[in-house]
């Protein structure tokens, strides 16, 4: 893979992460614009992009290995920006409703496709994954502070124009650049990085895609709720949206970070014992997130979105490790279909669980999710002996 494919290959994952929170990071604005009383009656509305992004990903992951993931990445570059200039030209909830779900069902492709497109051939997939995870991440920090800039100064409907011309100038750039695809990869010889059973591999299967989905139900409470929650939280200290959201974006780059480092070390330690350290440190810092205010509040946010983020390549990895590259987008696919298409609820419960009983319940119901992750992970089977060591 070349650099600049690479490099296009990473900002597709930024911009994959950018245009699911344009909706969440704006919604006030839009909310008023609608003639709505508060955000968390207009949220709801935003839970097709993420129910597509889960269910769409089966699809497109078949689509990858059979088809070819060079012309999915096409695919999702051109389509994705043309959904979200769809967006931008709504006039009410239900049709903004509709083009987010279109724009949902286009991100779905990046996942299965892109991810497995980079890693194909690399000799260090964790460190591949952990810069990958970094630059999906710094497109959530992206969000923050562009939406925030662009909502202040040219209105809600900029901030989805913009991103949408950047994807389709990146899609121009990839058709130029990427090289075709021989064969499909289905249709490649290759083996896994260490062969198991049957047996244990649908155990290995269950495991991921059951601690993905409770881990998916953190990501998605705090990207689509920490703008609100900052607001909330630091109101009187800090009142403009583009302030808020240069320190949510703030937080969102430290926090990415974390994914490089937790990518080299899954090179060099067991994937089970890491998890669980990373998993099980959540757990304090929730709870302090939950009754902290002002700038304690900012530091306990800070830590939690690190430990967050942290845990995000753990589920790539261990595709990358135990499934033939022939069938990795199908298997990341499917399992996304499963976690993403159930912590999608979240996008739908955030708006009603914080207009009925505050952050601070929703926060404290966060740290049993990630004692959850932790129980399941517990579950993974022994690695062999030549990673475990």
């Amino acid at each position: 893979m070349s650099r600049p494919v690479t490099l296009l290959l990473n900002l597709a994952h930024a911009l994959d992460h950018l245009f699911l929170l344009v909706f969440a990071t704006a919604v006030s604005a839009i909310a008023v614009d609608f003639g709505f009383a508060r955000w968390e009656d207009l949220m709801p509305y935003g839970v097709g992009a993420f129910f597509l992004f889960g269910i769409g990903s089966l699809p497109a992951g078949r689509l990858g290995d059979l088809w070819g993931r060079r012309q999915m990445m096409l695919v999702f570059f051109f389509g994705i920006g043309a959904a979200s200039l769809l967006a931008a030209l709504t006039q009410n909830a239900w049709q903004l409703a509709a083009a987010l779900t279109l724009l949902g069902a286009f991100s779905s492709i990046y996942h299965p496709v892109g991810i497995p497109m980079l890693v194909q051939n690399a000799k260090n997939p964790g460190a591949t994954i952990g810069v990958n995870g970094l630059a999906g991440n710094l497109g959530i920090a992206a969000a923050a502070i562009m939406t925030g800039f662009l909502v202040e100064h040219l209105g809600w409907r900029a901030a989805f124009v913009v991103p949408g011309l950047v994807s389709i100038a990146c899609g121009l750039l990839f058709m130029k650049l990427a090289p075709l695809e021989i064969e499909a990869p289905a249709a490649r010889k290759s083996r896994a990085g260490v062969e198991l059973s049957k047996s244990a591999l649908a155990r290995v299967f269950a495991v991921m895609t059951a601690a993905s989905a409770t881990a998916g139900l953190l990501f998605n409470l705090t990207t689509n709720g920490n703008g609100q929650l900052l607001g909330e939280r630091l109101r009187g200290i800090v009142d403009e949206p583009a302030t808020l959201g240069m320190l949510l974006a703030a937080v969102y780059a430290v926090a990415s970070v974390a994914q490089v480092v937790v990518g080299r070390l899954i090179d060099r330690m067991p994937l089970k014992r890491l998890q669980l350290i990373i998993v099980l440190a959540q757990v304090p810092l929730l709870v302090m997130a939950a009754y902290a205010q002002g700038w304690w509040l900012y530091l306990a946010l800070v830590g939690t979105m690190t430990l967050i983020f942290g845990a995000i390549p753990f589920t790539d990895a261990t595709i990358v490790r135990y499934v033939d590259d022939r069938m990795r987008s199908r298997v990341a696919g499917l399992r996304l279909a499963i976690s993403v298409g159930f912590s999608s609820l979240a996008v739908y419960a955030l708006g009603p669980v914080v207009k009925l009983a505050g952050f601070q319940t929703l926060l404290l119901g966060m740290a049993g999710v990630a004692l959850l992750t932790a129980a399941v992970v517990m579950l993974l089977p022994p690695e062999p002996k030549k990673l475990a060591a």
